[in-house]
């Protein structure tokens, strides 16, 4: 009997950081522990400066619902460019999973009532691609008592976990997240180890009047010296001792927390972009010795997000870090640029199969459940 040739989701998502629309089309087979992912195609379409900072600063109703349908068109326009570049057509593609544009995350104890806003209207997507959408997928974990996040970790677990070793999966996006799956999903441990390139790019943006929107290659962050008082004071950041369940956002390391530290140190720019870098990587070292290193042995650790892109932000890790071998998700066939979006595709794909796809004792749910609601075509 000719095996199942399976179904092909497209995954969407926009980054913490609000710099681009990433699009992938993968091929699924199976589903939970036998399921099986093929990338077809990856495509990134950066957002302008402008749209950038909008997203950014959106405080009103009214910013907000412009944006939800802007982001749906552009999330719509990405996904048919990524469905072309697969060389397949709409009809060919059974859904699209699509986490939209992050604009707040309220986890358990931030809030009243916890909650989570993703933008980008599923509805605009179905239209403009005449393809079903699942979209929403942090709410249904938060309704059942979790974090709503980190979600990657199911895709780690799902497309690279091995059979008698543990693998670690750190991903620097606009705020850092860490996986360490073994061959049972209930062994994964994960959760957010604190900001990734988010203050980075903000401080980039600033130092050069928004003509770099990233420290790109590290150029900015080795122009200036960690400035010690400054990290020492950072470090006191009440997330970094919040054990895990735990996941973060703008609330903590966006632009409310940037911006008083650039009016302090906005003559010495490059200093303060270096200390940011030397916070991101102390953030991320100080999870891991107090809730991985104690408990886990690992193969490797394998690197994706922008920061995976600066050598100086893995350099000043494995420095950091020098007991961790640190290597790219390359390593392991995959490209790390697409692994996000991927993620959201393979969430489609649970989502039509009926299968659970949160890890309640990562996010802290009261139980497993499906995530995401239904935009038909």
């Amino acid at each position: 009997m000719a095996s199942s040739p399976g179904r092909v989701c497209v995954g969407l998502i926009s980054g913490t950081s609000a710099d681009a629309a990433e699009a992938a089309v993968c091929r699924i087979r199976g589903s939970g522990p036998h399921v099986a992912l093929q990338l077809l195609a990856h495509v990134s379409d950066p957002f302008e400066a402008a749209l950038t900072a909008r997203i950014q600063k959106a405080n009103s109703a009214r910013e907000v619902c412009e944006l939800d349908a802007l982001l749906g068109e552009r999330f719509g326009k990405v996904a048919l460019r990524a469905i072309a570049a697969a060389h397949l057509k709409p009809k060919d593609i059974r859904a699209i999973g699509s986490h939209g544009q992050t604009l707040a995350h309220l986890p358990p104890g931030a809030a009243a009532f916890a909650s989570s806003l993703q933008i980008g209207e599923a509805a605009v997507i179905a239209e403009r691609t005449g393809i079903g959408v699942v979209s929403d997928f942090r709410a249904r974990d938060l309704a059942a008592g979790g974090q709503g996040a980190p979600l990657v970790p199911y895709f780690d677990w799902a497309v690279f976990r091995a059979p008698r070793r543990a693998r670690g999966f750190q991903n620097f996006g606009g705020i850092a997240n860490v996986s360490v799956v073994r061959a049972r999903l209930e062994d994964t441990v994960a959760f957010d180890t604190g900001p990734g390139n988010m203050m980075l790019d903000a401080f980039s943006r600033r130092a050069t009047g928004g003509q770099a929107s990233c420290d790109q290659d590290g150029s900015l962050s080795r122009r200036g010296k960690v400035l010690p008082s400054l990290l020492d004071e950072l470090c006191r950041h009440p997330f970094l001792e919040q054990p895990p369940p735990r996941s973060a956002g703008r609330e903590q390391f966006g632009e409310g927390w940037v911006d008083p530290l650039w009016e302090r140190f906005s003559r010495q720019p490059f200093d303060l972009i270096a200390t940011a870098l030397a916070f991101t990587v102390e953030a991320t070292a100080r999870a891991y010795e107090r809730w991985i290193l104690p408990e886990h042995s690992l193969e490797a650790v394998y690197l994706s997000g922008g920061g995976a892109r600066n050598p100086a932000l893995v350099d000043a890790l494995v420095r950091r870090l020098p007991q961790v071998s640190f290597r790219p998700l390359a390593e392991l066939g995959f490209p790390e640029a697409a692994k996000e979006a991927a993620c959201f595709a393979l969430l489609a794909h649970e989502f039509l199969e009926g299968r659970p796809a949160n890890i309640r004792h990562v996010t802290g749910a009261r139980r497993a459940v499906v995530l995401g609601k239904w935009s038909p075509k």
